[in-house]
């Protein structure tokens, strides 16, 4: 009776209905199952706190509308005619539901509930155009037309969202199964955000914890389908979430994307290689509780609201550069000082080593920035060599000089300058010139546009060296304290004087 379409809200409808009868699958759903999804929008969205929530989804429709407030016989008689119009006793058009090329059904009503004709509208798909309106819609005929289990299907659309800064959160996924987790998970939580609402007497319904983008990512990794070992021979899947409000008031939509490379790199994360210790990097990413003043005490446990790291991954790849260095280098972010519940304001080497990765910094380079295997491998082995060197040497100077430098000519200085020492110890080269030009260059003298990222991923390698050594746990004064320019090291003039 239902199946997916490609349209997210029909999809996140389908999926919620599928959710609400334990079904697996849409294809698995009967009549009695919809009868039973159209009992409960019955009861539900005819009185509070629904009637005020779905004002964000269905404005002006007989579950909002103010000329019904007084008159819940007429509520009923919408939530009849217009969700259980799938019943095979419906007469049907002679036009096609767009959506799943099915024979349409008259879902159109007036403020009397009687029947009109005409298909649906604003009132009964989000973001849609209001009645007469005959702009976007083919042939001059206004509306769109749709199937008994299409409108269903619309019409539970709300309940697989989550509200989230006043709009609704829905979820869609080309991975059917990562679709339906989304639908699942925030229909339990709907429905015990209204359970909480009537018991309390309120009109409106809790909000989740989390902010709209954290909440995206806390889900998707609880999802079965991110949580798998075995992954080698299973396809990979974007996802894309849609933050939307159809009010009266104005009508909005912001759309976040989040493609197939972002979710293979956080597949990889949890597996066993890494688990451990990308947890805890995520966990150092979470808001932290702001300073108590002025001696109050104040029982209530802080919750945090964002996790910063989940928050940044809808940034890249175009911020890969700073993502590296705050997270996988642990340099503060300067612009996060001003305020106190950002961690990331007081991240620091000195503190924070046991959290280097050069594992996890190079998985993130192979799968979200496809940087070349061969210049990850020079940048490898240039790290260990310099930490080598270092070490050895117990050059201090030399290490806080290449984590500072900014300006590309001095840093190559320095390394000449290493490399001469180096040699005249009687050591092989720390650096040639073929694996210099692969990380540092584009060709004769040509600095790459991203020499700082490279800097900053030789710097990866050589700290969790260090660390292992010892060598860093005996020189902690020697690990500079910086923070972060305003700008990502990608905004930076990268053409200096050579």
């Amino acid at each position: 009776m239902l199946r997916y379409t490609g349209h997210p809200f029909v999809d996140v409808g389908v999926a919620t209905i599928t959710a609400f009868a334990g079904k697996q699958e849409p294809s698995q759903l009967t009549e009695a199952d919809l009868d039973r999804v159209a009992d409960y929008i019955t009861r539900e969205y005819t009185r509070q706190p629904l009637i005020s929530f779905l004002t964000v989804a269905f404005p002006n429709s007989g579950f909002t509308q103010p000329a019904y407030r007084d008159q819940p016989e007429k509520r009923l008689i919408y939530a009849e005619r217009t969700l259980r119009a799938y019943r095979s006793d419906i007469p049907v058009l002679q036009v096609a539901d767009v959506f799943t090329g099915r024979p349409a059904v008259n879902v159109s009503f007036d403020v009397k509930g009687e029947l009109k004709p005409g298909h649906t509208f604003r009132q009964h798909i989000p973001l849609l155009t209001g009645e007469n309106v005959i702009n976007f819609f083919p042939g001059g005929d206004a509306g769109l037309p749709v199937s008994g289990a299409t409108m269903l299907a619309l019409q539970a659309f709300p309940l697989g969202c989550a509200k989230c800064s006043g709009r609704l959160l829905a979820v869609h996924s080309d991975n059917e199964e990562l679709t339906l987790h989304f639908a699942r998970t925030f229909l339990e939580g709907n429905r015990r955000a209204i359970q909480l609402a009537q018991e309390a007497g309120s009109t409106k319904m809790p909000e989740p914890q989390y902010a709209y983008r954290t909440l995206l990512i806390h889900t998707l990794l609880e999802a079965s389908a991110m949580q798998r070992e075995a992954m080698q021979d299973e396809q990979l899947f974007s996802l894309t979430a849609y933050h939307l409000t159809n009010s009266g008031q104005g009508v909005g939509l912001d759309i976040y994307h989040l493609p197939l490379e972002i979710i293979g790199f956080l597949r990889d994360m949890n597996q066993a290689e890494y688990r451990q210790e990308w947890k805890a990097i995520m966990q150092r990413a979470w808001e932290v509780a702001p300073a108590k003043k002025g001696g109050k005490s104040d029982d209530k446990p802080f919750q945090p609201h964002y996790n910063w790291l989940y928050e940044d991954l809808f940034s890249l790849p175009d911020s890969a550069g700073r993502f590296v260095r705050t997270y996988f280098l642990r340099v503060a972010l300067r612009y996060a000082r001003g305020q106190e519940t950002d961690p990331r304001a007081n991240y620091s080497l000195q503190r924070e080593a046991d959290l280097v990765s050069w594992k996890i910094t190079e998985r993130f380079l192979r799968r979200i920035m496809h940087m070349d295997k061969e210049r990850v491998e020079h940048i490898r082995i240039l790290g260990d060599r310099l930490a080598e060197y270092v070490s050895t040497q117990n050059d201090r100077r030399f290490f806080r000089d290449f984590f500072t430098l900014q300006r590309y000519d001095h840093l190559r200085t320095a390394l000449i300058k290493a490399n001469l020492a180096w040699v005249r110890q009687g050591g092989q080269p720390l650096v040639t010139l073929d694996p210099y030009i692969a990380v540092f260059e584009e060709g004769d003298e040509v600095v790459r546009a991203d020499w700082r990222l490279a800097r900053d991923l030789v710097l990866i390698r050589m700290v969790e060296q260090l660390y292992l050594k010892g060598w860093l746990g005996q020189n902690v004064s020697a690990i500079p304290e910086i923070a972060e320019e305003v700008e990502s090291t990608e905004e930076q003039s990268t053409h200096e004087e050579v």
